[in-house]
């Protein structure tokens, strides 16, 4: 483990004793408000220090293990050895864990999200293909047991959607959808084609994370104008009889919302306004990535939507995500749902990114 590594972690050590000393100090518990903050650090970083701690224990016997190589019994020398190169393994991975631990935690990874996604060039095609992209996320939602409510939709003329609204709801749904980000590209055989020409159309889809606090972005109501209007589709006949639909347009930014997913209308107005509020956060957030990005590389895309990201190949059968340049021959399974080797190795890339960016990787 290189000094660097070793020192921070130390440091981390000495303010664990330190947090746990203050926590149980009268003036602390007697402070709700600082004992919350305490405790919430101590949480933070008791991993780091419990693998560390793992790790010194390890790197002791592993001392043993080699000390022990230079007995004049062939047996103890040969268990020795094999000691030796079990616990050499197991300190390698344990300083891995131990280093992307140290990696800060995207504050939102565990918020829920609003899925959208818009058919871009290749008319009917797009749409269609919009619908195959909803469904994949649908059944990967229902992998991880996430709850899916559709908000808005706009169906093509022939199948699929121009547009659709979804929120995603469950255990770190951000943290695992939020490089989807950006334009999807499908090469297939239209249905529609009769000569059988292969044709390439696309798709942009957003993940903004739902911000819990409401009070994180302020929205003036003089700013807001609001209007209702008649749910349309499936829903029976009373959305057809009042104007329980609502739809919301923040003036100084010109951004539009709409929910009619609910019969009430008091509840289609806060789901728009809490996509409104993801919208705004999302808007901040592209504004400051921007002037960061003249000084630092993201390996896995800014999520701007004209970025492409990945391209599914139907007549080969291979599914390639362009930043990482990882390929997948498994088109059929990926379009089920199962998105798991895909995100899981972008999750890995960025985390081997942050921890260059930190100084913490192997070659620094």
């Amino acid at each position: 483990m290189k000094a660097s590594l070793t020192n921070k972690l130390q440091q981390l050590v000495e303010r664990h004793d330190e947090l746990a000393a203050l926590l149980s100090d009268s003036d602390t518990i007697s402070d709700q408000d600082l004992f919350r903050n305490y405790s919430k650090e101590y949480a933070e970083i008791e991993p780091v220090v419990l693998g560390y701690r793992e790790w010194l224990g390890k790197t002791d016997e592993l001392a043993d293990a080699r000390a022990m190589m230079d007995d004049s019994d062939p047996e103890i020398t040969d268990m020795a050895e094999e000691e030796s190169r079990r616990l050499e393994h197991v300190l390698t991975d344990l300083e891995d864990h131990i280093r992307r631990l140290l990696i800060p935690r995207d504050p939102h990874d565990s918020n829920n999200v609003f899925l959208e996604v818009r058919a871009g060039t290749g008319g009917d095609e797009a749409a269609i293909f919009a619908g195959d992209l909803l469904r994949m996320y649908l059944r990967y939602a229902e992998e991880n047991r996430w709850t899916v409510e559709i908000m808005s939709e706009r169906p093509g003329e022939h199948g699929g959607y121009k547009e659709v609204i979804a929120r995603i709801a469950g255990k770190d749904v951000y943290g695992k959808l939020k490089f989807e980000s950006g334009a999807h590209r499908v090469q297939r055989v239209p249905q529609t084609e009769s000569q059988g020409r292969i044709h390439t159309s696309a798709c942009t889809v957003a993940i903004l994370p739902e911000i819990d606090d409401i009070d994180e972005i302020e929205i003036d109501k003089s700013d807001l104008r609001v209007d209702t209007f008649r749910a349309s589709g499936a829903g029976g006949q009373h959305v057809n009889k009042t104007d329980s639909a609502v739809r919301l347009t923040h003036l100084p930014s010109g951004i539009v919302v709409e929910c009619q997913d609910e019969r009430s209308q008091h509840k289609n107005k806060a789901r728009a306004m809490s996509l409104l509020q993801a919208k705004l956060m999302s808007q901040a957030q592209a504004e400051q990535a921007e002037e960061q990005a003249a000084t630092r590389r993201d390996l896995v895309g800014s999520g701007d939507r004209s970025e492409k990201i990945r391209t599914y190949n139907f007549p080969d059968g291979r599914v390639t995500d362009h930043r990482i340049n990882l390929t997948l021959h498994r088109i059929a399974q990926t379009m089920a749902g199962e998105l798991k080797p895909i995100i899981d190795q972008l999750i890995s890339e960025h985390q081997a990114d942050q921890l260059r960016n930190l100084g913490l990787a192997d070659d620094d």
